[in-house]
């Protein structure tokens, strides 16, 4: 397939103005190919040649003008439309498309439970062509008007309100102008909640199957969007520039959710079918937010290039976050994006892949490499960025500047330098110089304080930074209360520029016994803590009041260890002592995790991992202990989870599957039932029956993924190889299916038994990825890469499969990533 170049791009937009398209959908046809039919009017500012792109399972026959053109010429997704003349044309195009299973174009999907079928589009990047033929560019907006012909007692859901036709025939209202990425349709029996909000019909979506869970929740989480709605109204002057808002929840969606107008798609996994911790209620909420802040960023007002997606995802990031906490309940969303999203962009940062976060346009050169760029730095990093930005210009300013930029450019696009300008007008700060030292830039800067006893004038911080952008940061000072010394008592928090302009600070008294660089965590920079603060936050961590606080100590440790300054047993027992008090969830959930998935799994040695695991289930049990009084529900949950995946004995868990509960509760639902039985997996505690009788009593699509994940954890050959086949020799299984059995695949248990399949990875993977293409290459590098091989070998040959083969761009990204953390993960149990 070809891939679209930023000067074709440019060549295109220049040539053509697009105004409107008309597309019918017939979904009545089959299952594996479904008819489309478009009529797209459009205006050549000049005669000239360009083409347009779809990607057909059959191209039966084209027009232009009325006069027709030979579908033969199509060259893999490129239609070329030769000697257009100046002024108005029109193009029909009719084909028969494909569905999906990879998440890409139409996706289809058959429920196991019921056995009915739901389809539903993404079209984001390039494969709106997989549905219908298009100018797939995001500044050649245009109307969109879509009809559909679908079968008996379904429901169709689009960009703009539906309308029922009868005879299965649907109409949804044209768009305002649009980007195609964004086109958006979703058909099948749903089960629905409608409700209106200031005069527009809102509802939410989910599968038939999943009616009782999503009733549960509709009240939150509508109460949710209408909150959010209405913040964003007290905040733009734009107002809401679509017709209705819908929200549905699609089965095997590929990423979180996607912000299209009028139709905002999310994972269904949102629709929680067992207990869940108010934490995970939180980052569904913060989704919900960051989809709706997309309508105004991203949607009335659109990237010209892919090298500024960052103007997308780093604002609906920020917005989501920020607006969570002061529209809903979720107070506390800033604790969580610090100890939990935050490290996603440290991380991504660190690694050879590092970019800007508005990279250079010549280094987005095509639509390919722009996909890389969906990664921790476009959001987490550029949220932080923004954060650092409002503490700096202050809100009122930022908000100016926000409202001039959709004035200008509604229903348009837009550059950096169009963002950075609206901001201009609004303050008199160097703004254009913030974002050559904020966005232009990559890498983490690093702060380290030296703090100089109390004398007569007080005591000294003085800030070295490895690094060079500006931060304005606070500083949190700290002693140990004088009747209690566990506790700790706030001093002083104040702030202070970086680079510090006329050296060491001086505040009164003595010296205190904690010093927190970055205190509210209000930049993005890597902080370390002096001797003697690192002491008192060994001792006195869970003491410190603000949690907010005691995330930027834990990640300061985090990043101690992954740097290689810090023992990652260091880390261990200072999470046995401190999680047992802690109080809130996120940071017990950001701290269990990278004690789990990265030092217990990576950072240490095989003969190290036991004691690691001990820890962790004595953490556990701790927490367990401490929420039987039943206070602390989500808690509890946690600590539960935790403990099973961390089990190294199967009796116990196995009793609580036996009995359907965890001893003074909570009961097993499915989640945890599957959660159980795939520990018992890995330890070669149950077989292929149990896994079995397990899918009778639970068939659901989650079920499913469930067994593929168990089945391929058993620590027997003919297991491995059976899952190994499913995975790269067949092209059957849907991403969601292909992820649990690459997760079910390698445990750090089972070394030995899978070993052999180290190099056959690195041969596979590539064959698979030309196969299948960029979603399934992506599910591979990040799910099926021997992540526990950490040793040399499992290094070289990854280096030789990067300097060797010409592969897919999305599988490259991963191994390079994956790479690096595998050399970290050398360095650190070298260290």
């Amino acid at each position: 397939m070809s891939v679209l170049t930023r000067d074709e791009a440019q060549t295109r937009a220049q040539l053509i103005d697009v105004h409107r398209y008309t597309v019918a959908l017939d979904l009545t046809t089959g299952d594996e190919t479904f008819e489309s039919r478009a009529a797209i009017q459009f205006t050549a500012r000049a005669a000239g040649d360009t083409f347009v792109e779809l990607k057909p399972a059959l191209l039966r026959s084209v027009t232009l003008d009325g006069q027709p053109l030979d579908p033969r010429t199509l060259d893999q997704n490129r239609l070329a439309l030769t000697g257009l003349t100046e002024g108005e044309h029109e193009l029909r195009v009719d084909a028969t498309m494909r569905y999906s299973r990879t998440g890409e174009g139409m996706h289809r999907f058959t429920d196991p439970t019921d056995g009915e079928t739901y389809v539903y589009t993404q079209m984001f990047l390039e494969d709106v062509q997989r549905v219908f033929a298009v100018f797939d560019q995001p500044d050649l907006k245009a109307v969109f008007a879509l009809s559909l012909t679908a079968p008996e007692g379904w429901t169709v859901l689009g960009n703009g309100i539906a309308t029922d036709e009868g005879d299965g025939h649907w109409s949804i209202a044209p768009t305002p102008p649009i980007s195609t990425y964004l086109v958006a349709v979703a058909a099948g029996p749903w089960h629905s909640v409608r409700t209106e909000h200031a005069g527009l019909p809102f509802g939410i979506h989910c599968r038939r199957s999943l009616a009782p869970h999503l009733d549960a929740d509709a009240d939150e989480i509508l109460t949710i969007t209408r909150a959010c709605y209405d913040r964003y109204h007290e905040k733009f002057k734009e107002p809401y520039p679509f017709d209705s808002y819908d929200q549905a929840f699609v089965p095997e969606f590929n990423a979180g959710a996607m912000e299209n107008p009028g139709l905002v798609t999310f994972r269904d996994e949102f629709v929680y079918r067992s207990a869940v911790t108010d934490t995970e209620r939180q980052t569904r909420a913060m989704v919900i937010a960051h989809e709706m802040a997309h309508m105004w960023f991203g949607d009335l007002v659109t990237l010209t290039w892919w090298d500024d997606i960052w103007l997308n995802e780093s604002f609906a990031e920020y917005m989501g976050y920020q607006t969570l906490t002061e529209a809903t309940r979720y107070t506390d969303t800033w604790v969580a994006f610090g100890i939990d999203r935050k490290s996603w962009g440290y991380d991504a940062d660190q690694r050879p892949s590092t970019h800007p976060v508005a990279p250079d346009p010549d280094a987005v050169p095509d639509t390919a490499s722009a996909m890389l760029n969906f990664d921790g730095i476009s959001y987490a990093k550029g949220a932080s960025a923004l954060r650092q930005l409002v503490a700096w210009l202050g809100e009122k300013d930022f908000l100016a500047g926000i409202n001039t930029h959709f004035a200008r450019h509604k229903f348009g696009n837009a550059t950096l330098a169009d963002f950075i300008d609206s901001l201009a007008a609004s303050t008199d700060r160097d703004v254009h110089r913030w974002a050559e030292q904020w966005l232009r830039t990559s890498g983490v800067d690093t702060l380290t304080p030296t703090i100089g006893n109390g004398s007569e004038a007080g005591w000294t911080l003085d800030i070295a930074q490895r690094g060079n952008r500006p931060h304005r940061i606070a500083v949190g000072a700290y002693d140990r209360d004088l009747v209690d010394p566990g506790q700790l008592t706030p001093r002083d928090r104040f702030e202070i520029d970086i680079p510090q302009q006329d050296g060491p600070t001086v505040r009164p008294g003595r010296r205190p016994d904690l010093v927190v660089l970055n205190d509210g965590d209000l930049t993005y920079a890597k902080v370390r803590l002096d001797d003697r603060s690192w002491a008192t936050a060994l001792d006195s961590l869970s003491a410190i009041p603000d949690p907010l606080t005691r995330a930027v100590v834990w990640n300061a440790a985090r990043d101690m260890v992954r740097d290689g300054e810090l023992a990652p047993t260091a880390y261990l027992d200072a999470a046995r002592t401190h999680l047992p008090r802690e109080s809130d969830l996120a940071v017990v959930q950001g701290v269990l995790a990278f004690a789990a998935t990265q030092i217990a799994d990576r950072y240490l040695g095989p003969d190290d991992r036991p004691a690691a695991l001990a820890t962790l289930t004595s953490i556990c049990r701790a927490l367990i202990r401490r929420t039987e009084d039943g206070n602390a529900p989500g808690l509890r949950l946690t600590a539960v989870r935790h403990f099973i995946s961390a089990a190294t004995q199967p009796d116990g868990i196995q009793d609580w599957l036996n009995s359907d509960s965890v001893p003074g509760g909570p009961e097993l639902d499915p989640e945890l039932r599957w959660r159980i039985l795939y520990r018992l997996a890995v330890l070669g505690a149950v077989d292929d029956d149990a896994i079995a009788a397990e899918l009778t009593r639970d068939p659901s699509a989650t079920g499913q993924e469930g067994a593929a994940r168990c089945r391929a954890a058993l620590p027997d050959g003919d297991a491995k190889a059976a899952a190994w086949d499913r995975m790269f020799r067949t092209d059957d299984l849907s991403n969601y299916l292909f992820t649990a059995t690459a997760q079910g695949f390698w445990q750090p248990e089972q070394a030995d038994l899978v070993r052999r399949y180290v190099p056959r990875f690195y041969t596979d993977a590539v064959e698979l990825a030309d196969r299948r293409g960029p979603a399934i290459a992506e599910c591979a590098g990040r799910y099926a890469f021997p992540i526990h091989a950490a040793d040399e070998e499992s290094l070289r040959l990854g280096e030789e499969c990067l300097s060797a083969a010409d592969l897919l761009p999305a599988l490259r990204r991963k191994l390079v990533d994956q790479l690096d953390d595998l050399r970290r993960a050398l360095r650190v149990r070298e260290g």
